[in-house]
């Protein structure tokens, strides 16, 4: 297996994270802990997903992939991406109330999301090529 060509990795970016985002949200809005809102549920569904989506899709394919192989980049890739979303998380919505019941619920939530979309996510990614 190859690593995708920048081109090839431009022109996928878009549905692949609507595949995402579609896979994650979902868990998101039953896993995160209830003193967030729905509105911040749905709103965390893409938020988080964006904010990691370049480096996973575009700069680790191409530095990562490249140098060791797929393995490795996947490997990478499936760590940075919960923690990084749960560091921006925590950043964003963890304060003095927060309880470290919250804060493991929310950021067990954001990994549970993850490990689906990169299961599902990647089966069926395989199936529409």
């Amino acid at each position: 297996m190859h690593p995708p060509s920048v081109d090839e990795l431009w022109r996928g970016i878009f549905w692949a994270y609507l595949l995402t985002i579609s896979l994650e949200t979902p868990v998101l809005l039953a896993g995160l802990s209830p003193r967030h809102s729905w509105q911040r549920r749905l709103f965390c569904g893409a938020w988080l997903t964006a904010c990691t989506y370049p480096v996973v899709w575009i700069l680790l394919p191409l530095t990562a992939w490249e140098w060791w192989g797929y393995t490795p980049y996947i490997v990478i890739a499936e760590i940075f991406a919960p923690v990084a979303e749960c560091l921006i998380f925590l950043a964003a919505y963890a304060d003095k109330t927060s309880t470290w019941r919250e804060i493991i619920r929310d950021c067990a939530a954001i990994v549970a999301a993850n490990l689906l979309s990169y299961i599902l996510g990647g089966y069926l990614l395989e199936i529409l090529r």
